[in-house]
């Protein structure tokens, strides 16, 4: 299975994947990368700082990005080259993310896509925002 080619993708496509986040994706996370900072394993710990609770990794909703790309769009065989990210508010235990990616522009002559990032709560309240640059799969023809 491959993804989306360049000839296949316009400006303003977009896709989004959607996860509600559990203490056991914290506990994985938290094993995976080995990030153990209180602010998200120790309620004891959380409760006396800015937030009053544990908070997800950011990095967790981050990696929602990279399963829009991914899988999506452009979909399988996307090569992952840049991204920035600017984490604007805390997402806890229970919060439903959806990740957002739409395309920004196209670079044709390199094969590139600039691309509009996103992660919002199940408010509508943006946690994440930044800009992907890929490579999508070359076109079958």
């Amino acid at each position: 299975m491959i993804g989306k080619s360049m000839d296949q993708i316009k400006i303003g496509d977009f896709a989004e994947f959607a996860k509600t986040i559990a203490e056991s994706d914290i506990y994985a996370y938290a094993g995976v990368s080995g990030d153990f900072n209180p602010a998200h394993i120790n309620e004891t710990y959380a409760k006396n700082t800015f937030f009053k609770k544990r908070i997800a990794h950011g990095m967790l909703s981050a990696a929602f990005i990279s399963t829009v790309l991914g899988t999506i769009l452009p979909g399988p065989g996307t090569i992952y080259m840049k991204q920035e990210l600017n984490f604007l508010a805390p997402v806890y235990i229970g919060d439903t993310i959806t990740a957002r990616v739409e395309v920004a522009e196209k670079i044709e002559a390199k094969n590139r896509l600039r691309l509009k990032t996103t992660c919002s709560n199940q408010d509508g309240t943006i946690v994440l925002s930044g800009e992907a640059l890929v490579s999508p799969p070359k076109s079958k023809h």
